[in-house]
């Protein structure tokens, strides 16, 4: 029976340059939460036979996300690359949005924190129905899905 999730992420480290500890426990929850429960299904390994669970390797290659995709035994399926043009700006805008909220969460009333959160959740869930997008024809995903990994994708455009 066809198990079609990721049992293991790996993200690109070389690529991360500097992350503080906040950043560093959205990292630590997304894959957790990703590993707990997550629909991935790469279209043309499944077409091929491939019934997951899947390990999963996320870089940055070349201005493209690269998607590396292999069966639990290690065995490398397929990489999918996305152009991250697109991603450009709701990442930025999901980083300032980000810091916005780190700070109030330390000084901010529970009103205001409250608000700026609204405004992350919604950058991240349009972010996330972007990446659904992209991803259309290649991987069959659900959107919790998604919004973890635009997560980790962020995590892998941090310059400090």
């Amino acid at each position: 029976m066809a198990d079609h999730r990721i049992s293991k992420i790996d993200l690109d480290d070389s690529t991360i340059l500097w992350r503080n500890a906040d950043v560093e426990q959205e990292r630590r929850v997304a894959i957790f939460d990703l590993i707990e429960e997550n629909t991935f299904k790469p279209v043309r390994a499944a077409a091929k036979g491939a019934e997951g669970p899947y390990h999963l390797a996320l870089s940055v290659r070349d201005d493209r996300l690269a998607l590396d995709i292999a069966e639990e035994q290690g065995q490398e399926l397929e990489t999918i690359l996305l152009g991250l043009a697109r991603f450009r700006r709701p990442i930025r805008d999901y980083f300032a949005i980000c810091d916005s909220y780190y700070q109030a969460i330390r000084k901010a009333t529970p009103n205001e924190i409250e608000t700026i959160d609204m405004a992350r959740r919604g950058v991240h869930n349009r972010a996330a129905e972007l990446l659904v997008e992209r991803l259309e024809g290649k991987v069959e995903t659900d959107f919790a899905t998604a919004r973890r990994l635009f997560t980790l994708i962020c995590v892998l455009h941090i310059r400090g």
